[in-house]
């Protein structure tokens, strides 16, 4: 065996949902992990690209499950006038697959829920919605979007876009993303909801009579949150909006520099040198 073998193995683990969608977790196992984490990427980011960042877990111990979003990468959904979906479809549908295929895997494992933008918002909610032990909550680069979290004079201008946004998609059938600069072609459900949490501060889903609210302040999991400071779009203040939502939790906040990363600290650099991230995530006693 080469000895420049990395210390865990790779595999695609399909799932499918109870309505018929299909995808795949790209997981990173290591020979003995101690521990097993779910990680929800950004708005339209496919699984694919979190790999250096599951890498550099993996390497530490844990093994890494990246979710795909109905819409994007494998999954064998695409929006369009005729195929629309918001949270509820993506909290009540695929994420209990996923996480289901995750135990599946390796079961009995301490199990962690982490994101990175708008995955770390619904790791938030679907922890909140669980029953089952969490041992952590992991959040990197995220925050709610309501506009007050953000600092002047961009925070002014963010109800515009939470109107213009979804008014968009309706038109359009979907969310031209690409062409806006925002996310990529999404699901107009899927915006609606996101906005509106812009505008409010409250999250909820569209056809879902649960307190999205009310489970996330019994979260009892330790919430470990970084954050980076050249960041606009998802700056200090967002992330301890989102952390003031999980009272019970003992939660942490780090924000990391481009010093630290060796990268421009923003929204998306972090990704191709997730080193200090990893590290910032994991303590000692894990």
């Amino acid at each position: 065996m080469s000895t420049n073998s990395p210390p865990f193995k790779t595999t695609a683990v399909p799932v499918t949902s109870i309505d018929g969608h299909s995808f795949e977790l790209l997981a990173y196992l290591p020979a003995q992990p101690r521990a097993c984490l779910l990680w929800l990427p950004a708005l339209g980011v496919a699984a694919r690209h979190y790999q250096l960042f599951a890498e550099a877990l993996a390497g530490r111990g844990i093994a890494v499950f990246l979710h795909e979003w109905r819409g994007n990468g494998s999954s064998t959904l695409r929006p369009d006038r005729s195929h629309d979906w918001g949270y509820k479809e993506l909290l009540q549908i695929d994420l209990p697959a996923a996480e289901a295929a995750v135990h599946e895997v390796l079961h009995g494992l301490p199990f962690r829920l982490g994101g990175h933008s708008l995955g770390g918002q619904l790791s938030c909610c679907y922890a909140g919605l669980r029953d089952a032990e969490l041992d952590a909550l992991w959040l990197v680069a995220s925050g709610t979007p309501w506009w007050r979290s953000f600092p002047p004079p961009r925070g002014w201008l963010l109800p515009l876009a939470y109107r213009f946004l979804p008014w968009l998609a309706q038109r359009n059938g979907t969310l031209p993303g690409r062409r806006v600069g925002f996310g990529g072609t999404e699901a107009r459900g899927l915006i609606r909801d996101w906005a509106r949490v812009g505008l409010s501060n409250h999250y909820a889903a569209q056809g879902m009579p649960i307190d999205l609210e009310a489970g996330m302040r019994r979260i009892s999991a330790p919430t470990r949150a970084v954050v980076l400071d050249s960041d606009w779009l998802a700056p200090v203040s967002s992330m301890q909006q989102l952390l003031a939502k999980l009272p019970a939790s003992a939660r942490s906040l780090k924000v990391l520099s481009s010093r630290d990363l060796d990268a421009r600290a923003d929204h998306f650099h972090w990704m191709k040198s997730p080193q200090n991230v990893a590290s910032a995530l994991i303590h000692p006693e894990d």
